[in-house]
């Protein structure tokens, strides 16, 4: 009997144990950024990896989050768009927090994994929202009497497609690092989006001082306190930025563990959906 009892209780906890794990419920994940030339805080939302995914009717239950935290300015770190999922959750999204904030992006992945038509057609629906695309570019924004400059560049995946389609044209990845660096070169706090954290050490190279990524959507499967992230793309297995908070020298990166859910094909375990919010100090 007592037997039993025991296999009762460890199937149980068992299930307990994996219904957790399973949970998906949106989550705000918050870092805190000392940047010794910023002396008015700037609370920046980092959206990443959303792959037009549903999150309430026409999103709601992100727009509320993010109203509620009411950000400076949003960055969009690619795949907001997903090359398989209709754009309308996406667009529903945008159309309600362009109102509201400035928002800037680079593009991920999926974006190019879409085709050129369809690609073409998102980059319009960012245009028509006031989205400022970063491809390879800098903007220089004063915010809350600070004054910061902001980089973008292209997925490596833009260079890749453009090498089999002569209708594209970009700079390759390098390149687009070496361009948003020289353009970032004054007194400024730089801070440099890009979709694809594995690139730490280049960017860490060329002295950028915060670094805002995304892609590895967490590792997919985590065990908090354990494993950070089980396996990321372009990172293989036990990836070294599944997401978090990441110093080398004096580069600071964030990656978020993004926004996908019915887009993937394995579901998140002990990995929930979040929106990233930075205090900048």
């Amino acid at each position: 009997m007592k037997v039993k009892y025991f296999i009762a209780i460890l199937l149980c906890l068992f299930i307990a144990f994996i219904s957790l794990g399973l949970y998906n419920g949106l989550r705000i994940q918050e870092y805190e950024v000392d940047a010794e030339n910023i002396e008015n805080h700037i609370k920046i939302a980092l959206i990443t990896d959303l792959h037009s995914c549903s999150y309430g009717e026409d999103e709601s239950a992100l727009i509320d989050l993010l109203d509620k935290e009411s950000p400076d300015l949003v960055m969009l770190a690619g795949d907001i768009f997903d090359d398989v999922i209709s754009n309308d959750n996406t667009v529903f999204f945008l159309e309600n927090i362009t109102k509201k904030y400035p928002c800037y992006y680079v593009t991920g992945n999926h974006e190019y994994w879409s085709g050129r038509s369809a690609f073409e057609e998102k980059m319009q629906i960012l245009k028509n929202f006031g989205v400022i695309h970063l491809s390879a570019e800098m903007e220089i924004l004063t915010i809350n009497n600070e004054t910061i400059n902001i980089c973008g560049v292209d997925d490596p995946d833009a260079a890749m497609i453009a090498s089999r389609d002569r209708n594209y044209s970009t700079l390759s990845f390098e390149e687009q690092i070496e361009k948003v660096k020289k353009l970032s070169d004054n007194a400024n706090y730089t801070i440099l989006l890009s979709h694809r954290p594995e690139y730490l050490d280049r960017y860490v190279t060329e002295g950028f001082d915060l670094v805002l990524s995304g892609h590895a959507h967490g590792g997919q499967w985590r065990i908090p306190g354990l494993v950070n992230g089980v396996y990321a793309p372009n990172q293989g297995w036990f990836p070294k930025y599944a997401g978090g908070k990441y110093i080398v020298d004096n580069t600071t990166m964030i990656v978020s563990r993004g926004l996908a859910k019915e887009s993937t094909r394995i579901p998140r375990f002990y990995n929930r959906p979040e929106v990233v919010l930075i205090d900048l100090y």
